[in-house]
């Protein structure tokens, strides 16, 4: 079985349920909700969500900072199984002109760095990146920090409202550990073939290594 992706939409509007009705289907889940908020609040939040059955990964703000980042580390302990933690850096649909509305100087990539280097110093397991990004970010943190890239779409999909995209191979070659495909897959008229036309580009691109998250909107996205 692959890993779905429970995002904001669908954990609002079905809650745990959904997790836990996934995870009964033997899916791994990839639990999206992008936790930010005070330290000892993320903490609460990530220890809960880490409680839920069949949570591999979960997401919370890099911008929490080091105090935010590390109490949610703590959070999840030490056992052997427990959810990787993913620091979001900054969201695929940002580009430069968009950072600077928000207050935040430099360079998307200086910006993406230094959130990761938050994430690293507190103990995280990786970051969520564009395939933009991703390379330095491999180079700069090395083959054990793991990579989740979002906004993947296939050539000839719609870039919708994202602004750094790339392609599955391209994401892949990139650096990516992990890859987050929706809208190509839940939107297309047949899920299923969408699906697999995208996991055979990643096979191409990565041999076996490739993996592929689905959205939690369709079962048939984890195909």
């Amino acid at each position: 079985m692959g890993t779905f992706k429970v995002g904001s939409q669908l954990f609002t509007s079905e809650g745990p349920r959904a997790v836990e009705k996934l995870a009964g289907l033997g899916f791994g889940i990839f639990l999206d909700l992008k936790f930010h908020d005070i330290p000892n609040t993320v903490a609460h939040a990530v220890a809960a969500a880490a409680r839920l059955p069949g949570v591999r990964l979960m997401t919370l703000h890099a911008a929490n900072g080091l105090a935010g980042l590390q109490a949610a580390r703590e959070a999840v302990g030490s056992r052997k199984n427990r959810p990787a933690l993913l620091g979001v850096t900054v969201l695929t649909s940002f580009d430069a002109r968009m950072l600077q509305q928000i207050g935040m100087e430099g360079s998307l990539e200086s910006r993406v760095l230094a959130l990761a280097q938050l994430a690293k110093d507190a103990g995280l397991d990786g970051v969520v990146t564009s395939a933009y990004e991703a390379p330095v970010v491999r180079r700069e943190f090395g083959p054990g920090f793991k990579i989740l890239v979002p906004g993947v779409r296939p050539a000839a999909a719609d870039v919708n409202d994202q602004s750094r995209v790339a392609t599955p191979g391209d994401a892949v070659r990139a650096g990516a550990d992990y890859l987050v495909v929706g809208r190509p897959i839940t939107a297309a008229k047949s899920p299923r073939e969408a699906a697999l036309a995208i996991l055979k580009e990643i096979s191409a691109a990565a041999g076996s290594s490739g993996r592929l998250i689905g959205h939690g909107k369709t079962k048939t996205a984890s195909a």
